[in-house]
């Protein structure tokens, strides 16, 4: 909005944020810009917006602040932000006789000393990647051995756990998912400020953030999502005043909006307003007046609602002289005065001292309300983790939380952190729950219709179906024939006559769409190619799948297995179990156990190894085939090893091949409305192409069928493709199978909450298993299909359809059978003779990587 408003506008705006009702952006950007009388009303009315989400709290009349000390890690950075006095040169450093970061030693004796004055957070702030843009920057770095600025901060963040027991919030600037995850076992809490959506302040040479790669408005959103999926409490908010119109203002508010609906992660939303600083591009802008302040922040607590708690930084306004722009402020719908500190400057505005906490508190009690303490955790994500089970806080660092909060969440009155250890040595992995797992279950797959926190664990079912709506994924229709069906088909039998096939994504969505006569001849040619590549026989291995724990906080949409640790049907197996099993296994004629199990978050750090190594040391020959991507991806996070140096201890413990499961389907516009916090398929790419070189063979999949369609399967089989031929531009093994996987509905939350489609038809698994037959010949010589979830007449179909391969017997497989699927958890050999008996096929007996058991 760049024009006034009308009275009308206004009079209609006020009337509706009075009675509660839901604001839209035209309706914000108007009263964004009211003043005077009307701008009381507007604060009045989201003052008792506040005032009922403090009472549903259980705190009402307290505003919070968080006892900090403020470590400014390094002042270097890559962007160029126009407003900007925190960051610095490494020239400007060194004339100030300053190094480049702060050392280890600094870092902790700041810390120190805070706990001593009863701090209770420790606020790391710095630069975005320097190294990016600073020689100097990688150069120190390297000298330490640290390979980035964030793997500087992650073990800085341990040693202020361990050393003083201050609580790390982590504010380093836009990170990646892996980087999340990295950092969350680490940090109870992060943050990093959204400022504006305004992608004209981003790309107009001049404006506020024009040459700052690291606030594009499409990364920083992408933080934010990245932090829900997680489940990290992340602090967030805008900043008023840099140049943004009414509009883009509201838009802002409106997109934080968003996120928190979508994941609940964003803990607090601070309404920072822009004070002019000298030596930088704007310092001739006026600071934002109180006015429009005011404006600002009672739109974002009626836009937001009563459960956020919206943050306003009480040295940003005056408080020396009176108490009444602090006044203002709690008048608007603030709750909480963010961090302060009694040791360190506001090192991002130092020319703004923070007021007292006996000044802070005077100022608060003046306007009717106590002031309390909190963690740098909220008190209901405190509360959550603590009582709830839930997994916002990371088991790592929740004793350290513990031993500082109350009852209510917040902090315990007149405490001191102390250091305590930050990794507690692995006990081994106990079992806990339910272990009959059969007898566990009723004939449906549980003895409940969902996990008991279904209403969260997914994020906002409502927002998953927006998502959904918006991409056009539910639809379900067949995409449109894009070429005439003989020319498609010409193609594919002349690229199969080089040996490889390398359709355009013209015919291959035209042969992945076909119906009638054209999907009899693309299975044919399947079939042809089948014979051709690895003859008739059906081939199977004598295995064993071993589900370790269904306790999950992923958030899988469509993972009926996964369970809360306080559900009935949650269940961890024992070291000793686990071994156990195997041997069973080995005795009833396997050489393969298959190891999968739930994004547990308090798994021991070296659960993963000690898994295998169990397995390896009851029964030295079998053949361990265990650990999606997202296993790895959680194992990295828990070690703090790399992707490859943690693929290679678990090769040295004994791992011999990895599932490729993890992948659903390879395109993150399906997957964050498939799942709320699984790996991005870049990571997954990433981990199967770093296997591949290690020397792991992977498995690779892809189920569909639930909110995809047609044009996300070429794609996904064309990215396996890419991986594959790879690895062997690299002289190694890439894929030794692809395994296509119908989504089995049943039990599956996001078709019990209206999302997706009841799986697959009959003839998208034709046509899945076919076009893969095609489109990964002369690679991927192996393709199996699943008679868990297709029963012995559906996978009789897709074996004259270009699949050659029966997985194993399994002996139990968990997954599907709690997903609804009605084909059972095993088979003996005998019954997978039979079916492909009943289509004239040999069936033989495989090991692993496809070949011949050894005589026992």
């Amino acid at each position: 909005m760049n024009e006034a408003p009308t009275p009308q506008q206004i009079r209609r705006a006020l009337a509706r944020a009075e009675r509660g009702a839901a604001l839209d952006v035209d309706e914000a950007a108007v009263l964004l810009a009211v003043t005077g009388d009307d701008l009381d009303r507007l604060t009045a009315a989201a003052g008792k917006v506040r005032d009922a989400g403090l009472v549903a709290a259980g705190r009402p009349g307290t505003v919070t602040y968080s006892p900090k000390v403020f470590i400014p890690v390094t002042k270097l950075c890559r962007d160029r932000c126009h407003y900007c006095t925190f960051v610095e040169t490494p020239g400007q450093l060194r004339r100030k006789g300053e190094d480049l970061f702060l050392s280890p030693d600094e870092i902790v004796q700041i810390a120190r000393q805070g706990a001593e004055l009863g701090c209770l957070e420790a606020l790391f702030t710095l630069g975005d990647r320097p190294e990016d843009r600073w020689p100097e920057a990688r150069a120190w770095l390297d000298e330490r051995g640290y390979d980035s600025t964030l793997a500087y901060v992650r073990a800085m963040a341990i040693r202020v756990l361990e050393e003083t027991g201050l609580l790390p919030h982590l504010n380093p600037g836009v990170m990646s998912w892996e980087e999340l995850n990295r950092l969350k076992p680490v940090s109870p809490s992060m943050g990093m400020m959204l400022e504006t959506t305004s992608r004209r302040l981003f790309e107009t040479k001049g404006e506020a953030h024009f040459g700052s790669p690291d606030k594009d408005p499409d990364v920083r959103l992408r933080v934010l999502e990245d932090a829900g999926r997680h489940g990290i409490p992340f602090t967030t908010g805008l900043l008023v005043g840099i140049g943004e119109n009414l509009t883009e203002r509201a838009e802002t508010i409106f997109a934080l909006r968003t996120t928190s609906r979508a994941y609940g992660a964003i803990q607090e939303v601070i309404v920072q307003n822009f004070r002019a600083k000298p030596d930088t591009a704007m310092r001739h802008a006026g600071d934002l007046g109180l006015s429009e302040y005011r404006a600002a922040i009672a739109v974002t607590r009626l836009v937001l609602g009563p459960k956020a708690r919206i943050q306003a930084p009480p040295n940003l306004v005056d408080h020396a002289e009176g108490t009444a722009e602090c006044r203002a402020l709690l008048e608007a719908g603030v709750d909480d005065w963010g961090g302060v500190s009694p040791l360190t400057p506001d090192h991002v505005n130092p020319e703004r001292p923070w007021p007292s906490l006996d000044r802070l508190r005077a100022i608060s009690a003046e306007c009717g309300f106590d002031l309390a303490a909190r963690l740098t955790v909220h008190p209901e994500y405190v509360r959550g983790a603590l009582e709830g089970g839930e997994a916002w806080i990371d088991p790592r660092v929740l004793g350290h939380v513990a031993a500082l909060a109350g009852p209510d969440g917040l902090a315990i009155d007149g405490v001191k952190p102390v250091g305590r250890p930050w990794q507690e040595p692995d006990g081994g992995f106990e079992s806990a729950g339910r272990t009959d797992l059969h007898a566990a279950v009723d004939t449906e797959g549980r003895t409940e219709d969902r996990r008991s926190d279904f209403g969260s664990v997914y994020g906002d079912w409502a927002a998953v179906n927006e998502a959904a709506q918006r991409t056009g994924l539910i639809d379900g229709a067949p995409a449109v024939l894009h070429a005439e069906g003989g020319a498609a088909l010409r193609a594919a039998e002349a690229a199969a006559a080089t040996g490889q096939v390398d359709l355009s994504d013209e015919h291959a969505l035209t042969l992945m769409t076909a119906e009638g006569d054209l999907l009899r001849a693309v299975t044919r040619l399947a079939d042809d190619l089948r014979k051709e590549t690895v003859g008739d026989d059906v081939t199977y291995v004598v295995n064993r799948n071993i589900n370790f724990t269904n306790v999950c906080y992923v958030g899988c949409r469509f993972c009926a297995f996964a369970q809360r640790r306080s559900d009935a049907d949650a269940y961890s197996l024992s070291y000793d179990e686990v071994a156990d099993r195997a041997q069973e296994a080995w005795d009833l004629g396997a050489t393969e156990v298959c190891m999968q199990g739930g994004i547990d978050p308090q798994l021991p750090a070296n659960a993963y190894f000690d898994l295998v190594a169990a397995v390896k040391q009851r029964v030295p020959d079998m053949h361990v085939h265990a650990f999606s991507p997202m296993e790895v991806v959680n194992g990295t996070a828990r070690t703090g090893l790399s992707i490859e140096d943690f693929l290679i201890k678990a090769r040295e413990a004994g791992l011999g091949s990895l599932p490729g499961t993890a992948a659903e389907i390879l395109d993150d516009e399906v997957r964050w409305v498939l799942t709320k916090g699984k790996l991005p398929a870049k990571t997954w790419i990433e981990i199967v192409s770093t296997a591949h070189r290690v020397g792991v063979p992977t498995t690779s999949t892809m189920m569909y069928g639930h909110v995809d369609n047609p044009r996300h399967w070429v794609g996904h089989l064309n990215v396996l493709k890419r991986v594959h031929d790879t690895a062997l531009d690299n002289g190694v093994q890439g894929f030794t199978e692809f395994v296509p996987l119908p989504f089995v509905h049943t039990s599956a939350p996001i078709y019990l909450a209206g999302v997706a489609r009841p799986g697959p038809t009959l003839r998208d698994n034709l046509a899945v298993h076919a076009m893969a037959r095609i489109l990964l010949h002369g690679r991927v010589p192996n393709i199996q299909t699943s008679w868990v979830k297709l029963g012995v007449d559906g996978t009789r179909a897709m074996l004259n359809a270009g699949a050659n391969d029966l997985g194993g017997t399994l002996m139990e497989e968990t997954i599907s059978r709690m997903a609804g699927s009605e084909h059972g958890s095993a088979k003996t050999v005998e019954e997978l003779v039979e079916i492909g008996a009943g289509i004239d096929r040999p069936v033989v007996e495989r090991t692993t990587l496809y070949g011949v058991p050894p005589a026992r």
